[in-house]
């Protein structure tokens, strides 16, 4: 038994940062029977990014043990905004964009998740009962102090930023969902250890055994520095077309490349150090770049579709004739966009932005293979793309977002 569990133990903590506490969760294991495992998702965007895959991919990993897996569509809290990492009172979304945004969720989670053995819960279906009385009980269990533990909350208090009311609701409200559910595992980002402890403190309040809290880490955008977001427009759309995403995974630096390999790859430890040994040795990190993205995309799509992703990026990258020592630049600029003409300047492709118009004006500028028609092009922060400049000008360029001073 003791081995069996280690074994259990071992392969559950692969690739997560924390579980609290692992000793509670030991003993869960020993009773031999399913945990119920529960992720929420608030339905803030139309689509699940790879990001989010993190996380879904540990709970397929945990629905393959046999555990039963409760997959929360935060319609209700999608309405008031989480407001972890932020640091300005979000803006709630309405009741139909929540509806629109909820409905895609449903599919897209079946890329991952078996369908059949899935529980898909709505908070709405308790949330939206609570009264007036049952929220003011909810929330005397906590105090102010105990909310401005919580960095974001904190920070935002001691540089005198707004904090509304009903953002201290929204950890309360996640807990909550807990002792609806009766959660015996909650999963969820680093970001959310607050919030996820918070449904630890309520389970016991409610004479329930409390959760074991597994956080995973966050994926970095395509930017290699941001947490991947659709905000930031650094996110690679699970439900994106094959060419998009095989394109995507490619325009990744070969350092980020490992670290997807690490959360999102169902390779195994050791394959996956055998590759990282083979780049040691002189393998082209592109090749095995090659291997991840295909990986990628046939999860999500086919293998066929992967196949086809890889041909057309070699006909429109490879047989463009692409060194493949590329420069690398990044951009830094403190606003949501910035003009081609001017990153093109600063990565050192054109003199000034008056020849960069020129060449633009000429047809002779590309990004990712794409002719630019257009001198007042703008490109977004959190970007990366591959930029031609005449037959033998290239860099790879990262437009990166920075705080303005």
């Amino acid at each position: 038994m003791g081995t069996h569990i280690d074994v259990t133990l071992a392969e559950i903590a692969r690739g997560t940062e924390e579980i609290l506490i692992k000793d509670e969760l030991v003993e869960k294991l020993k009773k031999g029977t399913p945990l119920r495992v529960k992720a929420g998702f608030d339905p803030t965007a139309p689509d699940l990014h790879l990001g989010h895959t993190v996380l879904i991919n540990k709970m397929k990993q945990l629905q393959d043990m046999g555990h039963e897996i409760l997959f929360l569509i935060g319609d209700f809290t999608g309405m008031i905004g989480d407001p972890t990492g932020k640091n300005i009172t979000r803006q709630p979304l309405t009741v139909e964009q929540v509806i629109e945004n909820a409905k895609t969720y449903e599919s897209q989670i079946y890329k991952i998740l078996d369908p059949h053995k899935t529980q898909i819960v709505f908070n709405s279906a308790w949330l939206g009962k609570l009264s007036a009385r049952d929220l003011i009980g909810l929330a005397a269990k906590q105090t102010v102090a105990r909310m401005l533990e919580r960095d974001d909350f904190s920070n935002r208090y001691r540089q005198g930023q707004a904090i509304a009311i009903h953002e201290f609701l929204y950890p309360l409200l996640q807990g909550y969902d807990s002792v609806m559910l009766k959660s015996d595992i909650e999963l969820g980002g680093t970001d959310q250890k607050f919030n996820l402890l918070m449904g630890r403190e309520l389970q016991k309040a409610h004479q329930q055994s409390p959760q074991i809290v597994i956080t995973m880490p966050l994926l970095e955008g395509l930017d290699g520095v941001k947490k991947m977001s659709k905000s930031l427009d650094n996110y690679i759309g699970i439900a994106e077309h094959p060419n998009n995403m095989f394109g995507k995974m490619m325009s990744i630096s070969d350092v980020l490349m490992w670290r997807y390999f690490e959360l999102l790859s169902f390779k195994t430890i050791q394959e996956i150090a055998a590759l990282r040994k083979a780049v040691d040795e002189g393998m082209n990190p592109r090749d095995v770049k090659v291997t991840l993205a295909k990986e990628i995309v046939a999860r999500f799509h086919s293998i066929e579709a992967a196949n086809t992703a890889e041909e057309q990026f070699v006909s429109q990258f490879r047989q463009g004739a692409i060194p493949d020592d590329i420069e690398e630049i990044t951009i830094s600029t403190s606003k949501k966009e910035v003009a081609l003409v001017h990153v093109l300047k600063e990565a050192g492709l054109t003199k000034s932005t008056s020849e960069a118009i020129r060449m633009i004006q000429q047809g002779a500028v590309k990004l990712d293979g794409e002719r630019v028609n257009s001198a007042d092009f703008q490109l977004k922060s959190g970007i990366i793309v591959i930029a031609q400049v005449g037959k033998r000008r290239f860099a790879k360029i990262t437009v990166s977002e920075v705080e303005p001073t």
